[in-house]
């Protein structure tokens, strides 16, 4: 029996609402019954996270306890070298087969998304389902990406789950104003972040001291 599944990678450092809500309003746009959040564990395209991925991981795992249609895949984090979105999604397929697969990115990771190691092969891999501004003039792509979104793109989310991959869909979520570094900045600074990112979560930093000044 396919699965199929809505998925959400990220450092997550911390996970705050801003992922959890984008996560539950795709997930529920198309009409799914499980969505997957996955951290990162090293990163290949930015700075070292703050927290070291096992916090990270355990953060994420808190943050989702009380929901039973979101869960974890501790892969990345458990796996050895960068984590490329593209090996995490072959490992997914090999577990989900023919199950239709899409993936949450907002809309400045897809301005760059052709930066992406084997961006074309993570296409043949998955759905795309971007979340952010609404009115973006397509311009800024670059031409590769231009043509490839001219090619797959889908207006019907509902269709995305007709096929295991390739398509490139838009969604306009509720735009929260949260960001992970204004959450550890509030923390280094002694404020609280509270009502920003879920109590559990809050309490076990709390609790590791992660992201304090000292």
């Amino acid at each position: 029996m396919k699965h199929d599944l809505v998925i959400l990678g990220g450092t997550f450092d911390p996970v705050h609402y801003g992922h959890l809500r984008a996560l539950e309003e795709v997930r529920e746009a198309l009409g799914l019954p499980r969505a997957l959040l996955i951290p990162a564990g090293h990163p290949p395209h930015r700075q070292s996270p703050w927290a070291p991925a096992r916090h990270r991981l355990e953060m994420v795992r808190r943050a989702v306890r009380r929901y039973p249609q979101l869960a974890v895949c501790s892969f990345e984090v458990e796996r050895e070298g960068p984590s490329y979105t593209v090996d995490t999604l072959r490992h997914l397929r090999e577990e989900h087969g023919a199950a239709s697969l899409s993936m949450v990115i907002g809309m400045d990771a897809f301005l760059r998304f052709d930066t992406w190691r084997a961006w074309e092969q993570i296409l043949d891999l998955a759905h795309l389902v971007v979340t952010g501004r609404p009115g973006w003039p397509a311009a800024e792509l670059p031409e590769a990406l231009r043509q490839a979104l001219y090619q797959r793109r889908c207006d019907d989310l509902a269709a995305l789950r007709a096929e295991p991959a390739g398509k490139i869909a838009f969604l306009n979520v509720t735009a929260l104003e949260i960001s992970a570094t204004r959450i550890r900045s509030l923390l280094a600074a002694g404020r609280s972040p509270a009502f920003l990112l879920p109590e559990a979560v809050l309490e076990y930093i709390v609790a590791e001291r992660l992201y304090c000044s000292s």
